[in-house]
Order: C-alpha cells, then sequence, then structure tokens
C-alpha cells in the first residue's frame, strides 16, 4: 500500500504552509514557487516587529504622489485644475496617513461643490480607481434619522461593502461619494423644534461615520430591528467625498462679502476670490458646525465653458464620442464627426446647463437613428457621417466615402 502523501499536488499550493489555493483568499506565484497571502501578511509583520522602527511601511502598496495623482486625473477630467490640485493633495495625505499608520494625522474628508454635470462624482470615481480601492456612490436624499421611513445612515457603508465583495479589511480603505448632500440643509433660519427627518437629523447621524466609528450595517440593508445580525465595519479609514450643487450658496457668500466691504472682517480677507467658499458659508446655508468640521477640505467646480465641453467631447480617455465610436467600430463602420458639428453640440450643452450631461443628451438624440439601423447596414458600408444636417434631420449618413 502506497504512502498517502500529505500534499498530493505542489502546483497552486503555498510553499510555505502547504495549503491549496482553495483553502486561502489569494495566491501568488513566483519562479517555481507560491506564496498565500496569510504567509505575506506573517512574513511582513514579522519583519516590522524584528526591524523595531515604530513606523509601518508598506512594501507591497506605495501611495501614488499628488503629481501622479493629479496626472491620472488629467486623463478622465477636462478643466478644474486648481480642483484636481487640492483633491490630489487630500487623497494624498488619507492613504499616506492610512500606511503610516499615525492617527495624529487627521482624516481629510471632501466637500465637492459645483453645478450639475461638472464632474463632482467623476472625479471621486477616477480617484478611487487610481488608488485601487472600492467605491460606492450614494444618494443622501433617501437618508433619514433612525425611526422615520427610508434608509439608515449605515446602509451607505453596505454599498461600499458590497463593493469590496463583502471584503471588510478592503472596504475599510474605500471610498463613498455622497451625492446631493446639500438636500441635508437645515431649510429656514431657525432650527425646528420637531425632528427633522432628512435635514439636521441625517447630518448629525453621519457625524460618527465620518470621524470613524464602528458601524453595524445590516448585511441585507434596510432598517435595523434587534433581531437581526450586523457586520461590523470601522469607518476611520474610509475616504468620504461629498458633493452637492448648493443652489443659493451664492447668495450667502455675497452676504458674507457685502459685510467684508463694509469692514467688519479683517482686512486680509478683503482680497479673496469671489468663488472662495469659507466653512462659515456652509455653515450659514444650512448645516451644523460639528459636520462641516468633518468636511476640512472644500473643493469648488465652477461651470464648464464651451471650449471644455468641446475637450470633453473626443479627448479624455473615457470621451463620450470614444464611446460611441467604440460601438460603431464593433460593426466594421467608422463613426465621423464634422468638426463643426462637434462645436454646435458643444454650444447647445452649454446653454441647456446641464454641463457635461448635456453633450450626451444632444449625442443620444444625434445618433439614435443611426444605432437603431447599425446592424442592418454592417458590411454595406464603411463610414456613418455626422454633418451639420443631422440637426435638422436626425439621421447621420451611411456612405462608402468620407
Amino acid at each position: 500500500m502506497k504512502e498517502k502523501k500529505l500534499y498530493p499536488e505542489k502546483k497552486d499550493r503555498c510553499s510555505f504552509c502547504g495549503r491549496a489555493q482553495a483553502q486561502v483568499k489569494r495566491m501568488f506565484a513566483g519562479a517555481g514557487a507560491f506564496i498565500c497571502d496569510d504567509c505575506v501578511k506573517f512574513c511582513y509583520d514579522l519583519l516590522f516587529d524584528e526591524e523595531g522602527t515604530g513606523v509601518k511601511t508598506d512594501s507591497f502598496y506605495v501611495v501614488p504622489t499628488p503629481q501622479e495623482i493629479k496626472k491620472e486625473l488629467d486623463k478622465f477630467v477636462v478643466g478644474h485644475e486648481e480642483a484636481k490640485k487640492i483633491l490630489s493633495v487630500s487623497v494624498y495625505q488619507h492613504y499616506k496617513r492610512i500606511h503610516l499608520n499615525d492617527k495624529s494625522i487627521e482624516k481629510s474628508n471632501v466637500l465637492i461643490v459645483g453645478p450639475t454635470g461638472t464632474g463632482k462624482t467623476l472625479l471621486a470615481r477616477t480617484l478611487a480607481n487610481i488608488l485601487n480601492v472600492p467605491f460606492a456612490h450614494v444618494d443622501a436624499t433617501p437618508l433619514t434619522e433612525a425611526g422615520y421611513v427610508g434608509e439608515d445612515v449605515e446602509n451607505i457603508i453596505l454599498r461600499l461593502l458590497q463593493a469590496a465583495d463583502y471584503d471588510i479589511k478592503k472596504a475599510e480603505k474605500g471610498i463613498i461619494y455622497i451625492d446631493e448632500i446639500d438636500k441635508l440643509a437645515r431649510k429656514g433660519d431657525s432650527p425646528s423644534i420637531t425632528r427633522d427627518v432628512g435635514g439636521e437629523g441625517v447630518q448629525q447621524a453621519l457625524l460618527r461615520i465620518l470621524e470613524g466609528t464602528i458601524a453595524n450595517v445590516p448585511p441585507q440593508g434596510g432598517r435595523k430591528h434587534p433581531e437581526q445580525s450586523f457586520i461590523p465595519v470601522d469607518t476611520t479609514n474610509i475616504l468620504f467625498i461629498c458633493g452637492g450643487t448648493f443652489i443659493g450658496l451664492d447668495k450667502v457668500i455675497e452676504k458674507r462679502r457685502r459685510k467684508t466691504k463694509l469692514g467688519f472682517l479683517k482686512e486680509e480677507e478683503k482680497e479673496e476670490s469671489d468663488f472662495e467658499i469659507l466653512p462659515e458659508d456652509i455653515i450659514e446655508y444650512g448645516f451644523i458646525p460639528e459636520f462641516v468640521g468633518r468636511l476640512p477640505v472644500i473643493v469648488h467646480l465652477r461651470e464648464l465653458t464651451e471650449d471644455e465641453l468641446l475637450k470633453i467631447l473626443e479627448e479624455p480617455e473615457n470621451a463620450i464620442l470614444k464611446q460611441y465610436e467604440k460601438i460603431f467600430e464593433s460593426e466594421g463602420i467608422r463613426l465621423i464627426f464634422k468638426d463643426g458639428v462637434k462645436k454646435e453640440i458643444a454650444r447647445k450643452a452649454k446653454k441647456l446647463g446641464m454641463g457635461a450631461r448635456g453633450l450626451k443628451v444632444f449625442i443620444e438624440n444625434l445618433l439614435f437613428d443611426a444605432i437603431y439601423r447599425l446592424p442592418s447596414v454592417k458590411g454595406k458600408y464603411k463610414y456613418c457621417i455626422v454633418d451639420e444636417s443631422v440637426f435638422y434631420t436626425k439621421k447621420p449618413k451611411f456612405s462608402n466615402k468620407k
């Protein structure tokens, strides 16, 4: 009788502990050897203990520099140069804080203020892609205080957990973008004596999560109840980016600036930019000071110009026209937009006031008939020409000549 080997297959087994790939989360392959994620962590912790440096540097993850982050953002986001620099520095500081394990460095949660279609969500999502961390995009409007119909604030953590495939450690270093945050502003000049379901009460509920706490997340979402099991998630290292249009904030800023002109504020504050947003402006808008304090970085995105909208159409790696070109190329047809058409789309989108979203609205409208006919003309034509006549006919021309 042959002796049964403990590890019959050397392939896909950790060369250190002998466990199979199915028994571990991740297996790393080298030159004729394998090592599992547990053994990697063990060796890492062992090296740190032996060196006794007191600072835990991460050998397996290098935080990109602010310049590198900005360079990557430039590939996908047109304009907003100052905003991209501020975000790059904030994200760098946040993840450097995590990998240095230095609690003396405060969190750099971010508030982005800007008109619709200026790229608030795109910036947040691109940052997550650059850092290779889980990303969740949630809307603030359904959130309510505990005890009211709606969603508990812990559900925003659930979205991140789902994006991380329920890997808690991975989720705890992710990015959450809370959209429409301006809808949580308290309405009116004085707090209501009744509980504010969608405003100040939710701000209070979000405080601990933004600062850092162990959030008890219901795995199936919805409202909490005592018999339900929870997933504990530490939010200390989660980066929160909040965004909103803040309609009417310009009036708050102008009111402050009028006080400045009257000489009630310091001399150096008289030279501030017309577009500078200060924490007191957000408080005056209807947010409690404690909430604003949890968002130390405020970024302002101005409305996009016609030239910037034109660049968004064709320059970024994820440009709208490039996306449609791929659809047509999959059927063997090249999509060609005349320069005059692209400029007119940018002009119309600017007039519509929807920013980059307006571009997609017009492109969809102009190409609807062509995409509808695309499969049926496959192999018959080489080009799909979009010229100025398409604004009247809504029918691009299929042709074998450019």
